[in-house]
């Protein structure tokens, strides 16, 4: 029977699976209990004298600090602006704080700033403050990055978990798995036919033009820990609706799919970083599918399943012969410390 109670913090605890959400419903949610957290949204939405703005915070610690396709500095910030566009908000300010580990070479600090200086650009967001702190050597794996993000919601959307409902469609931006194994890839030192890149890409700019095109989201959810499986997992637990999703309608790269098979991996739960879902009524589905397509990063995007009313909140899958099976999340993460 797998193990449910822990004395010690696992570094599954947090991977963005089962240990990480039991540790949340365990620990941190009775302790700060309100009603932004009960949202289990991607940021809290808070409204300030008729206004609305979006609010989120998170941490950076991957490993290796550079990869194929990005690095620490500008997984920082588009993780943070992805968090805020989820609610349906226009990212415009972001704090950066640094935990930097004796040693590191100034030429590698040089390069993370510069790449966070360059993804805030591409973002619209500025950097308007922050904290640095030098930990001993050997207590920082080269630099921790945290960073907090403040948008602001311009139109009167309501993008919550909970407003999912019976005959959503599942529109899935981009083929699947390529940050963590990427990430995999350098930092065990495993070399397939062709270089697999990270996807990390900002959606902000995806979000804003299905608003702006009165596209009717009832829902969105960026890919990180945990991949697609953990996600639909997530919204199904907190809209108490079935999620059923078709295998072979899911966009996976043919390196990913090899290199998943070869390691034992499932391609479904490793995470991303450019990747999201949109829940959207089947009247807003083809124009929503339009949008989305017009980003260069979202050419591959799909629908690859529905949303069916059910008195249990569960994911199922179907794969290429017809076979349906329950999609549940994972203990940890098959890959920790990817973001």
């Amino acid at each position: 029977m797998p193990i449910a109670e822990h004395k010690n913090v696992l570094l599954a605890h947090g991977g963005g699976g089962k240990l990480m959400h039991q540790l949340l419903k365990k620990i941190i949610f009775p302790s700060f209990h309100n009603r932004y957290l009960e949202q289990q949204h991607d940021g809290a939405v808070i409204d300030i004298n008729g206004s609305r703005i979006a609010f989120t915070t998170d941490s950076y610690v991957v490993s290796p600090l550079f990869f194929p396709g990005g690095d620490i500095g500008k997984l920082a910030v588009y993780g943070t602006v992805n968090d805020l566009a989820m609610c349906g908000a226009r990212p415009r300010w972001i704090s950066l704080a640094t935990i930097i580990e004796e040693g590191l070479p100034m030429e590698t600090l040089s390069k993370v700033v510069e790449s966070i200086k360059e993804a805030a650009a591409i973002t619209g967001v500025e950097i308007v403050t922050g904290d640095t702190k030098v930990v001993d050597k050997g207590k920082g794996d080269g630099i921790f990055i945290n960073t907090a993000g403040i948008g602001i919601i311009e139109k009167p959307v309501n993008i919550n978990p909970q407003n999912v409902c019976d005959g959503d469609n599942v529109i899935i931006n981009g083929d699947v798995g390529r940050h963590g194994m990427a990430i995999m890839s350098v930092r065990e030192g495993l070399e397939f036919e062709s270089t697999i890149t990270s996807d990390c890409a900002p959606l902000s700019h995806t979000v804003m033009n299905l608003i702006e095109n009165d596209v009717k989201i009832h829902c969105l959810r960026d890919l990180t820990r945990g991949g697609l499986a953990s996600g639909l997992n997530e919204i199904a637990s907190a809209s108490n609706n079935q999620i059923e999703i078709d295998e072979t309608l899911i966009p996976i790269s043919d390196e990913v799919k090899g290199a998943c098979e070869i390691l034992g991996l499932d391609p479904l739960y490793v995470a991303n970083e450019g990747r999201m879902v949109i829940f959207v009524p089947p009247s807003d589905t083809d124009k929503a599918l339009e949008v989305i397509k017009r980003d260069e990063n979202s050419k591959s995007a799909a629908i690859i399943g529905k949303v069916k009313k059910s008195d249990q909140p569960i994911v199922l899958r179907k794969n290429s012969i017809g076979i349906t099976r329950i999609l549940d999340m994972l203990s940890g993460e098959q890959l920790p410390r990817i973001c």
